[in-house]
C-alpha cells in the first residue's frame, strides 16, 4: 500500500475530488496548508504599508491506495490539478506499512 499526498491549488480540489472518485477513490483527508517553494511569496499593501506574503494557501489531499492503483491515481490528480503555471504543487508517495479500521479491525487493504 502506499500513501498519495498531492499539495495542489486550493480552487483545484473539487476537480481532484471528481476525479478521484471517478477512479474509485472512496476516501480521502483534506488539509489547508500554507506553504512556498519556486512560486515564492508576492507583495501585497495594507493600510498603505507594503508586505511580503511568504507562505501560500494550498491544500493538502492524502490517499491511500493499493500498490496497483498508485500510477492511475497520480495521473488522475496531475490532469485535475494542472494548469500550467508555476505554484500547481506537487504529488509525494509513501510506503504504508499498515492500516487497521477502528470500527471493525479490518486490516490492510480491507481496511481502506
Amino acid at each position: 500500500m502506499k500513501q498519495v499526498t498531492a499539495i495542489i491549488k486550493p480552487f483545484k480540489l473539487d476537480e481532484v475530488r471528481e476525479a478521484l472518485g471517478e477512479i474509485g477513490v472512496s476516501g480521502l483527508t483534506v488539509t489547508e496548508v500554507k506553504g512556498f517553494g519556486r512560486q515564492k511569496g508576492h507583495t501585497e499593501l495594507y493600510r498603505g504599508a507594503e508586505y511580503v506574503v511568504d507562505f501560500l494557501p494550498k491544500v493538502k489531499v492524502e490517499i491511500v491506495v493499493k500498490d496497483d492503483d498508485v500510477e492511475r491515481c497520480i495521473e488522475c490528480i496531475v490532469r485535475a490539478a494542472k494548469t500550467g503555471k508555476i505554484g500547481d504543487g506537487k504529488i509525494f508517495v509513501t510506503p504504508v506499512e499498515q492500516v487497521i479500521r477502528i470500527r471493525t479491525g479490518e486490516l490492510d487493504e480491507s481496511a481502506i
